[in-house]
């Protein structure tokens, strides 16, 4: 009888450590069903840019419109669509193709030359750091750059122009979170090239209003020896799960661009889990 109690006790004791061998990181982790880390999370709108990675086999792509007024540009309307796609082994492939509507057209030794079309396509990836897709603390990678020989002839690319960034999230309770940015871009691949790059920053906060309804605000900097500083906000909706609407604005507040404002609207798709 006695013997048969222990083998009993040590059956009944197996038992969860067998389940539990079998579940997967992902699985375990209690915070997996957060409405954070399960609502649509785009890369627009804005400067910051998302620390979440899709998981293989989604896709979201996520396009917008923005017009551009005041400060010391001539007004521009600009509309751009990014291509987001889970990979594997922690990593989302991505690609980016602008569109200036109304740039100004001027003389060139070979002739007129407009500043309006596609600009150049930029691909990148982002790699993430975070232990699993589902973490309070998110930190990944992105890489990217333009691609030369693309866009439309005033605005195509000769060279490649390399970024990087630090993108960092922070999740505050179930719904709220904090995204950080910090990189460096320029324009060609010499060292040369570094001393005309650009470093940026940015800090937001996204969270709800309602279960479909939320907002978005967010401070940036931008420059090299000088530097571009603004606020966006903006407003979002999901009519369903897998879409998502957003209308914006903008102000640049100090640097060569101050007084610039900026209002937008976009949409995102999801596809897959």
């Amino acid at each position: 009888m006695r013997k048969t109690t222990l083998l009993a006790a040590a059956a009944l004791m197996g038992v969860p450590g067998l389940t539990l061998a079998q579940n997967t990181p992902e699985e375990n982790n209690p915070n997996v069903d957060a409405p954070f880390v399960r609502n649509i999370r785009a890369d627009r709108p804005g400067q910051t840019i998302t620390a979440q990675v899709l998981q293989p086999g989604r896709i979201q792509l996520e396009s917008g419109f923005q017009r551009q007024t005041g400060g010391v540009g001539l007004a521009q309307r600009i509309s751009a669509a990014t291509l987001r796609i889970g990979f594997f082994n922690s990593m989302e492939l991505r690609v980016t193709q602008p569109f200036l509507h109304n740039g100004p057209s001027y003389l060139t030794e070979t002739g007129r030359v407009d500043s309006s079309g596609w600009a150049p396509a930029v691909v990148g990836a982002k790699f993430m750091l975070s232990p699993n897709y589902n973490t309070r603390t998110q930190v990944a990678i992105l890489v990217e750059s333009a691609v030369p020989g693309t866009g439309s002839q005033g605005l195509r690319a000769t060279t490649w122009g390399p970024g990087g960034r630090l993108l960092v999230s922070e999740q505050i309770g179930q719904r709220f979170g904090l995204e950080a940015n910090f990189g460096f871009s320029q324009r060609g691949i010499t060292l040369k090239d570094t001393d005309n790059g650009q470093f940026m920053g940015s800090l937001a906060l996204n969270g709800p209003i309602t279960n479909m309804a939320g907002f978005f605000v967010e401070a940036y900097g931008v420059g090299n020896s000088s530097f571009n500083t603004g606020t966006t906000a903006g407003l979002y909706v999901r009519p369903v799960p897998a879409v998502r609407l957003d209308v914006t604005a903008g102000k640049v507040l100090g640097g060569l661009a101050a007084g610039t404002s900026t209002v937008g609207a976009g949409l995102t798709l999801k596809i897959g889990r």
